[in-house]
């Protein structure tokens, strides 16, 4: 049930809306005209104008991308070694997006709709950014130092069991500044979250030891961060962008149980964790032309320190059994330097040469400490190999770039390189290692014809290792450690990707990508001891899916402003057990997701409604003491209606989780591995009933 606040909110709201509907001139409001979706088509690009997307009152740049039929934002792999090479699909004015937190959501919702002159749509090995394949957005803003500051605004309450949330939302202001451009921005990526249900512990050799426990877990976080940037275009041409971050990450965990066996003491089990963190990044860089190319100079620091602690205790209701439980308190400290050059230059017949090299250095700083309650309940030291420790990487890479038309609808992109890294780790099980590792990719665009694209890309890829995977940890709740592993070397693999994006006129759009990829030296379980166990590498892996990213507009069907966009990907992968010898997927791979949206905006009305449906599935996470299964139960479904000009603002209100989907957990764990006897198997259901959601967003 709600409380009376959140009633009296969602009333309001409510009210809100039917006012503006009953009053439209008191709102100001100017009915939009349904639009046509379909693109235009100019030198390869398909192109949108703003005015196509008046029917959704878009605020921002990501309001319009959010609506692009068959386009979704790929943010790339945030885990990137350094800078690296392009792999978001978004670009600003024809440029990557400058730094590693600036994610292109960031960057889309903070640019007005009054900013942007057009949006394209590209493959990105027709471009000169190397890395990029595929089906890529860029969107144009205009330079107009007289349109003076505008600002967006979002606040997102929601409301369901586990409590009030009432401080999401971002804010951003804009405009010029001296011969540039500047953005303040201030966002919270709040959260609370929170389950309730009962689990029941089972152990298949000794039922006389089974017991269940109702269970109450409240998770909840806040994440304000301040950021600002600047960018500055000369008369010569010559570019110039900074950009500041500064964020809190602000955590909370806590499960409380009751946990009841006939004939035995009840005893009450708590959990609780929490996390006091903050990071900062600062990145910039400079282009300009320099003889007959073009120089990138780009430099980036990012700090962030992780305080945190997470203690289990077991307290008896007899009030004279000491209570057991441990704790474990680790700080991390990491940080990231990068520097990069890329110079680009053109030769006779249009072909595009490029170099780019890079630095970077990286460190991970980890103390940690384990206490374990002994006899009379008092916390103990227990001693924890490998958990203070300081893991650093040098690295640095050069990449040349080659690219060329080799028909008027074929375009070719190479890159060849290789990259240099030296990993140490200090303390007793510390080492130092280098790697040479080469790096490279062919890209080709094909367009035979003008509604439809065809992109193949054959990439050698060196991935980042997660240095958190060095250290030893525990999981105290679940009584779960990690030795922590010295030797880890990045993986690297072998990656194939098919795309074709088919223009369906004024159906739609809809593109298919099939991937094939070949892993070496990937991460997963792997005995340290005979009982302890830790991530290390195994020789190798394959992985290979499909998605599909479609979107079908009515309005030819007759039912004019309704459209549907579906995403799905569907993966199989396969990996030799170290423990049992046979092939399995890979520990935490998914299976598939799918997500479908429907949304109808009523012709001649500020009114749109709609609804969604999503579902995910995953493999496993395989220890080799272990295995924890988490499945959803049913697919998550919300609806929600929307209304464009409630006294100037858009009101969004969704209800969500309609078919009161829970989620379950279940964790199998053996008396020593896991191709031995099972010592107990911990089945969990939890429910988190109905959330509302409403979205107040504005411009100013």
């Amino acid at each position: 049930m709600l409380n009376n606040r959140t009633q009296a909110l969602v009333g309001i709201a409510m009210s809100a809306i039917i006012a503006s509907s009953l009053f439209p001139m008191a709102a100001h409001a100017q009915t939009p005209a349904l639009s046509n979706l379909q693109p235009r088509t100019e030198n390869g690009r398909q192109i949108y104008d703003v005015v196509q997307f008046e029917r959704f009152n878009p605020r921002t740049a990501l309001d319009i991308v959010n609506q692009i039929p068959g386009f979704i934002v790929d943010t790339g792999d945030n885990n990137e070694r350094g800078l690296g090479q392009a792999d978001e699909n978004v670009l600003i004015n024809g440029a990557r997006i400058s730094g590693k937190n600036n994610d292109a959501f960031t960057m889309l919702r903070r640019i007005s709709v009054e900013n942007i002159v057009r949006l394209e749509i590209v493959d990105g090995a027709t471009l000169s950014i190397s890395g990029l394949s595929g089906q890529v957005l860029n969107v144009v803003t205009n330079g107009d130092d007289d349109r003076g500051v505008t600002g967006n605004f979002r606040w997102q309450p929601q409301f369901r069991r586990a409590g009030e949330n009432w401080f999401a939302g971002d804010i951003s202001i804009s405009g010029p500044l001296g011969k540039g451009e500047f953005t303040i921005a201030l966002e919270n990526d709040a959260f609370r979250n929170g389950a309730q249900g009962r689990e029941h512990i089972t152990f298949p050799n000794a039922t006389d030891r089974n017991f269940i426990r109702d269970e109450v877990a409240r998770v909840r976080g806040d994440r304000p961060t301040l950021s600002t940037s600047y960018t500055s275009t000369s008369t010569t041409g010559s570019i110039f962008n900074i950009n500041a971050e500064y964020g809190i990450n602000h955590f909370r965990e806590r499960v409380a149980t009751d946990r009841s066996k006939p004939g035995e003491l009840d005893i009450t089990e708590n959990f609780a964790g929490r996390e006091n963190e903050w990071n900062a990044e600062v990145s910039a860089d400079y282009e300009f032309d320099l003889g007959g190319g073009r120089l990138k100079l780009i430099g980036l620091q990012r700090l962030e320190h992780s305080p945190f602690e997470n203690i289990f205790e077991q307290r008896f209701t007899d009030g004279v059994t000491p209570p057991r439980g441990n704790q474990f308190n680790r700080t991390i400290d990491e940080g990231e330097s990068v520097l990069r050059a890329e110079y680009s230059w053109k030769t006779d017949g249009g072909t595009d040469w490029g170099v780019n090299v890079e630095g970077a250095y990286n460190f991970l700083e980890s103390e940690g400490a384990l206490l374990v309650r002994d006899a009379q309940g008092v916390f103990q030291p227990i001693l924890l190999d490998n958990a203070n420790s300081k893991v650093t990487e040098y690295r640095g890479e050069i990449i040349g770039t080659y690219g060329r038309a080799l028909t008027d609808n074929l375009t070719l992109q190479t890159t060849l390189g290789g990259e240099y890294s030296q990993i140490s780790q200090n303390g007793p099980l510390g080492q130092t290692r280098s790697f040479i590792r080469p790096k490279g990719s062919i890209s080709l665009a094909w367009k035979p014809q003008d509604d439809l694209d065809f992109s193949f890309k054959l990439e050698r890829k060196v991935d980042q290792l997660n240095f958190f995977d060095f250290v030893a940890s525990v999981d105290v709740s679940n009584d779960v450690r990690n030795a922590g592993n010295p030797a880890l070397v990045p993986p690297q693999s072998w990656n194939a990707e098919v795309e074709g994006t088919f223009n369906l006129g004024a159906f739609g759009s809809t593109t298919v990508t099939g991937y094939y990829n070949k892993i070496s030296d990937i991460v997963d379980a792997i005995p340290i001891t005979a009982t302890t166990e830790a991530l290390g590498n195994l020789d190798s892996a394959t992985q290979y899916g499909i998605s599909v990213v479609s979107t079908f507009l009515l309005d030819s069907l007759g039912w004019k402003g309704a459209k549907i966009d579906v995403e799905a990907e569907a993966r199989r992968s396969s990996v030799l057990d170290p423990l049992t010898g046979v092939k399995r997927r890979i520990s935490n791979d998914f299976i598939y997701e799918y997500e479908i949206n429907f949304r109808h905006d009523i012709p001649n009305s500020n009114f749109a409604y709609g609804g969604s449906i999503q579902r995910f599935d995953g493999f496993p996470q395989t220890r080799l003491d272990q295995t924890a299964d988490f499945d959803e139960l049913a697919p998550y479904a919300a609806v929600f209606i929307e209304h464009k000009d409630v006294f100037g603002l858009t009101v969004n209100a969704n209800l969500g989780n309609l078919f009161n989907r829970s989620d379950r957990f279940v964790r199998t764990d053996y008396v020593a591995r896991r191709d031995g006897p099972i010592n107990f198997i911990e089945n969990r259901n939890r429910k988190f009933g109905l959330i509302y959601r409403l979205t107040v967003s504005g411009s100013f």
